[in-house]
């Protein structure tokens, strides 16, 4: 049995974020993350070569303040790399669109369908609106459904039409001028998660996911896969709602049950390298959006560039084995198959908001605000980075405020 001030499951910038600020605050922090590697959505892939390319999030922005906070904490502010602009374009089966950017969508908009609704733009509110409801009124159904509904999926690389529209886009006002607007990390954003793990009075366990947590006369108690039991007086619970739930069903089952009702969706990302010669073809900084397709999105990883290599990484829809992601793939760069080279996948697990999302987050603050139990993710204000870094210093903050 072991016994630590804090105990963190989930080895993700949530669950690091919150180790981190304990761990400033003089307390001695467990992390079990079930995972070979800490990070999450933070999963850059590293080949033998030194190239690497992000399987996951992979742009960060200055307007990112909480988490620029936590980078200086690190020793990372150094590390950090300024992005090229990234053109968005669509693809058309196997055929990428003329433009890019604003003039793709206005190239590929019907125009006087775009005349009809754009004037709602400017008396349409977002609140208790979908993302399809608030946007199909703005542009048009037609429109939505080509252009703009692709589009906006890509982003969180799953169907967004259900999505609470004020959820998916967010407007910071406060930027870090010292930080590039557009930046990512030495070594990609993972750099970010290992180095949190690295901090003084933060231990984390790796391989080791929590089953079970149970409630103890000094705090809690989380039991591993392998049996073993981890004490503590304040948990953080930084996974997925669905892991959440299950994890909450013995300690906090009314809470279980509100954390259950967050919808999930499921990504299978595959990323690969090529020899920049072999796609020469292909226009750099490059996030490609598809109509219709096996995938949500493409998103290379040229806004940093190399001069040898170029990765992209395929956000697909569940189904396909991995035979068929990389013909398709191929198929795409008009490349071989055997032209990919250091593969590697990602399956993850995404928060799917819907209206009432709010309703939500409200029950799960009320069933906590008077506790040292803790929860955090991605699923709370939004799925962006500074989201979950802004969740867990909350929550940290919180719990230390009752001593």
């Amino acid at each position: 049995m072991g016994t630590h001030d804090v105990l963190v499951i989930g080895g993700g910038i949530s669950g690091l974020t919150f180790a981190h600020e304990a761990a400033r605050a003089g307390r001695s922090v467990l992390v079990l993350e079930q995972a070979p590697r800490v990070g999450g959505c933070l999963a850059t892939h590293r080949g033998a070569s030194g190239f690497w390319y992000e399987l996951g999030a992979h742009t960060c922005y200055n307007s990112y303040v909480g988490l620029t906070e936590v980078l200086d904490a690190c020793g990372l502010a150094k590390a950090v790399l300024p992005r090229a602009r990234t053109h968005m374009r669509m693809v058309e089966g196997d055929r990428v669109l003329p433009g890019s950017n604003l003039a793709m969508l206005l190239r590929q908009f019907s125009w006087p369908e775009l005349a009809v609704h754009a004037p709602r733009m400017f008396t349409a509110k977002k609140d208790g609106q979908t993302v399809y409801s608030y946007y199909a009124s703005i542009v048009g159904r037609r429109n939505y459904g080509k252009v703009l509904g692709p589009m906006l999926s890509a982003v969180p690389s799953q169907p967004a039409d259900a999505f609470p529209a004020a959820m998916l886009f967010k407007t910071r006002s406060t930027r870090r001028q010292e930080y590039p607007r557009s930046f990512t990390l030495q070594g990609g954003l993972a750099s970010a998660a290992e180095a949190l793990a690295r901090q003084p009075r933060v231990e984390v366990r790796l391989g080791q996911p929590a089953t079970s947590l149970e409630a103890t006369a000094g705090g809690y108690a989380a039991v591993t896969a392998d049996g073993a039991r981890h004490e503590a007086r304040v948990v953080a619970l930084a996974v997925t709602p669905g892991a959440a739930a299950r994890v909450l069903a013995a300690a906090a089952p009314e809470l279980a049950q509100v954390v259950a009702r967050v919808k999930e969706a499921q990504v299978e990302s595959l990323g690969f390298a090529v020899a920049a010669a072999k796609v020469a073809h292909l226009p750099v900084s490059t996030f490609l959006v598809p109509q219709d397709d096996v995938f949500h999105s493409v998103v290379s990883r040229d806004p940093v560039p190399d001069a040898a290599w170029r990765g992209f990484a395929f956000h697909f829809k569940p189904g396909l084995d991995r035979a068929a992601k990389l013909a398709r793939a191929a198929r795409l760069l008009r490349v071989a198959p055997a032209d990919l080279e250091d593969v590697a996948e990602q399956r993850s697990v995404l928060p799917s908001p819907v209206l009432g999302h709010e309703q939500v987050v409200a029950e799960v603050d009320r069933l906590t605000s008077a506790g040292r139990l803790c929860v955090t993710g991605n699923w709370f204000a939004g799925l962006s980075i500074e989201d979950c870094v802004d969740r867990s210093r909350r929550e940290w903050a919180r719990v230390a405020a009752l001593g």
